[in-house]
């Protein structure tokens, strides 16, 4: 029987009290189902293919023990056809995604990546001392993963290397070769390292981790060099926006009116001054061939994106710039982590983008084109707690400057030119170089 009822749809719409707007009540497709385990008929099960649970009705006894067990109101009862109902995920193809005037709803298929990397092996031995919903753990744990164990790692000074990769009494915590460069000189060891292997004709995968200071501050005359001689390695950088390991001191990639121990706040000061350091854009002026921006918030882009930088390490040098949360030296509590990366993401805060030297242009892997205002993110964060309006009102006004250039950049047909780049970013520090308001 069928009915066009909303009151029978499979997904159900609750207020949302707390935020303001609404909620969604449908399946979550568990990963160990609740109402699949106290199914006493066995009408529901798993499927390990898709990953949806699935409901079969020659087996259903109508019980409705399930709609008891589900912690999400996820499987309901419809008097109209006295059956349990559930999100079936359409075949894959959903009806509410396609029906929705907004985008709201979208497909997510995360769940691939555990099913098709799930079995790689873990080359970061647990038990690491990182903060408690420390983003870089995840980032150096997927990474190795995917990158695999035919790798050699550079750690400068920094989180990662202070959480596990240098390790304790001599032992490392990475089950790959790593060793612990300075600050300044990472990109030109790997060079070395790299120039060696080809010597003797092994291709090994040159993989850096640095922070945000040992990238664009004292680590970036070396990370040049070695993108202007298109050294063949991977260069990724954690951008957490401070020195965090050493006392949440700012660096060039700490944003506009941040605290931090070095721009505090007072009657005179109120955070850092300067904007940041739009280092991923520089990378492209070094001809690298592959420049991506990314969030721990998007896997599946993430994932794909080193991929290709794997791919043009062979060739030269490959950049991936992370957006970094730190709930120790940003001030928000760790089970926030993901909610503060997607939301930077959500705002246009941190375009995630790629650019690919062969095609010579700027690419969007994640449009925002109805983005949330800057204060939605802004106000998640306690190192931004006390931004007055004008403030804030320059950070919009900085995003909105810069994703316009970004777009400008992405237009289909259009290849960007190192003249181009710098004219552009030449604008957006006119806007962002404004006194302290």
């Amino acid at each position: 029987m069928c009915t066009r009822n909303i009151a029978h749809s499979r997904i159900q719409l609750v207020p949302d009290h707390q935020n303001g707007g609404f909620a969604l009540v449908l399946c979550h497709q568990c990963s160990e189902p609740r109402c699949a385990m106290n199914c006493p008929a066995g009408a529901l099960s798993k499927s390990e293919e898709s990953g949806v649970v699935e409901w079969d009705e020659n087996k259903c006894v109508g019980c409705q023990l399930c709609t008891l067990t589900c912690p999400y109101a996820g499987i309901t009862y419809n008097p109209v056809t006295d059956q349990v109902m559930k999100c079936d995920f359409c075949g894959g193809d959903p009806a509410c995604v396609k029906a929705c005037p907004r985008g709201a709803l979208e497909i997510k298929t995360g769940a691939d990546l555990f099913n098709s990397w799930g079995d790689l092996e873990d080359l970061f031995d647990p038990g690491m001392s990182a903060c408690l919903g420390c983003n870089s753990e995840l980032l150096i744990r997927h990474t190795l993963r995917r990158i695999g164990p035919n790798t050699v790692v550079a750690t400068p000074p920094g989180c990662i290397a202070g959480v596990g990769s240098v390790g304790v009494n001599g032992i490392t915590a990475t089950k790959v070769p790593v060793f612990h460069p300075l600050l300044t000189n990472t990109a030109s060891m790997l060079a070395g390292a790299r120039r060696y292997y080809n010597r003797i004709g092994r291709d090994v995968t040159m993989l850096a981790f640095a922070g945000d200071g040992g990238a664009a501050d004292v680590g970036f005359q070396s990370l040049s060099g070695a993108a202007e001689r298109g050294e063949q390695m991977i260069f990724i950088c954690l951008d957490n926006e401070g020195y965090m390991n050493t006392g949440v001191q700012r660096s060039s990639t700490t944003p506009f009116g941040a605290w931090t121990s070095t721009t505090p706040v007072g009657t005179v000061l109120r955070g850092k001054t300067r904007d940041a350091k739009p280092l991923a854009l520089l990378m492209v002026m070094h001809n690298c061939e592959y420049v991506a921006t990314a969030s721990m918030a998007f896997m599946e882009d993430y994932y794909a994106k080193v991929d290709k930088a794997v791919k043009a390490s062979k060739k030269g040098m490959a950049y991936i710039h992370v957006f970094s949360p730190c709930p120790t030296g940003w001030r928000f509590s760790p089970s926030k982590l993901i909610e503060v990366a997607r939301k930077a993401v959500e705002t246009n805060m941190v375009p995630l983008w790629e650019y690919v030297n062969e095609e010579g242009r700027l690419r969007f892997t994640h449009p925002v084109d109805n983005p949330l205002p800057v204060e939605a993110y802004l106000s998640l964060v306690g190192k931004y707690s006390h931004l007055s309006k004008e403030q804030i009102a320059h950070v919009q006004g900085t995003v909105d400057k810069q994703i316009g250039i970004l777009k400008s950049f992405a237009v289909e047909g259009t290849k960007i030119t190192n003249g181009e780049v710098a004219a552009k970013m030449s604008e957006v520090r006119q806007v962002s170089s404004q006194p302290n308001v």
